[in-house]
């Protein structure tokens, strides 16, 4: 079975929409927290199991000898890597064939947003099972999902300089990908940095904003504890303002540039470019 944890959330639920894709519908199974959000999966004849990371005796049974499991990564910062590590042990007493591992793209272990993916990245390791790692880079929904608030404010902010570059992808990119490690072969103990084909700066993102929507929008580079009060007025829990700040801090050093061509050739495909997935956000 090709096993996705976390597959009602973001990501989890596009990539059981591009495995349906891909394979009949009962070599797909779910593990899920409540089983009434699993709505889609279950409509579409993917097995539903119920487990709670917090609570390792749960995942007893959870996995079977030989399954492919995707664990997506938790968001739960302080708890995620104890979450992690009860889903690699109930794995490793399965007998899984396959754990692929949804970490961040490649760059200094010392940042905030970094260093619970390298731990479970290297519990992964000494459990013994094959393993994909596929390192994701930062999603371009990140930027567009600000949309609302830019084009009011006239002002894309940031710490790093404005023709610091990125190379994003959509979360849907990303998605397929995972899906066709876990439904595709020759995947086992191989790290793949994932992230778009093409690089862009924040200049470049603020210019293409005002030429799509018709407003002028610029990008306006803060000091760092103006960007953190600025998050934080707008709502940004406090746990997610490191992580955004360091993650303005990568960008400056050129760590979330590289163009490595992983994605595009684990998915067939161009990524998606910026412009597109600004257009879409725009129509929403």
């Amino acid at each position: 079975m090709l096993v996705v944890t976390g597959a009602t959330g973001q990501l989890g639920r596009l990539v059981v929409r591009h495995l349906l894709q891909r394979v009949p519908a009962d070599q797909i199974a779910v593990l899920v927290r409540d089983p009434a959000r699993a709505a889609h999966p279950a409509a579409h004849g993917a097995e539903i199991r119920t487990a709670d990371h917090d609570i390792p005796d749960s995942l007893s049974g959870a996995f079977s000898a030989g399954d492919r499991v995707l664990l997506i990564s938790g968001n739960e910062f302080g708890r995620r890597l104890a979450q992690h590590t009860a889903v690699i042990s109930a794995a490793r007493t399965a007998g899984v064939g396959l754990l692929a591992y949804t970490g961040i793209l490649g760059g200094a272990a010392t940042r905030f947003v970094a260093d619970d993916h390298h731990a479970t990245e290297k519990a992964i390791e000494d459990s013994g099972l094959p393993y994909t790692f596929l390192r994701n880079g930062w999603y371009t929904e990140n930027y567009t999902g600000q949309l609302p608030g830019v084009l009011a404010s006239g002002a894309v902010i940031g710490t790093a300089d404005p023709d610091s570059r990125i190379a994003t992808a959509t979360r849907d990119d990303y998605a397929e990908a995972a899906a066709a490690v876990l439904a595709g072969e020759d995947h086992e103990n191989t790290t793949y940095e994932l992230s778009g084909d093409t690089a862009w700066s924040l200049r470049e993102y603020a210019a293409e904003i005002s030429r799509q929507s018709g407003t002028q929008v610029v990008y306006q580079q803060l000091a760092v504890d103006d960007y953190r009060k600025n998050l934080a007025d707008a709502g940004l829990p406090e746990a997610m303002l490191s992580v955004f700040t360091d993650t303005e801090d990568a960008i400056a050093r050129g760590e979330l540039a590289g163009t490595s061509g992983d994605l595009s050739r684990l998915i067939g495909h161009p990524t998606t470019p910026l412009a597109a997935t600004i257009t879409a956000a725009l129509n929403a």
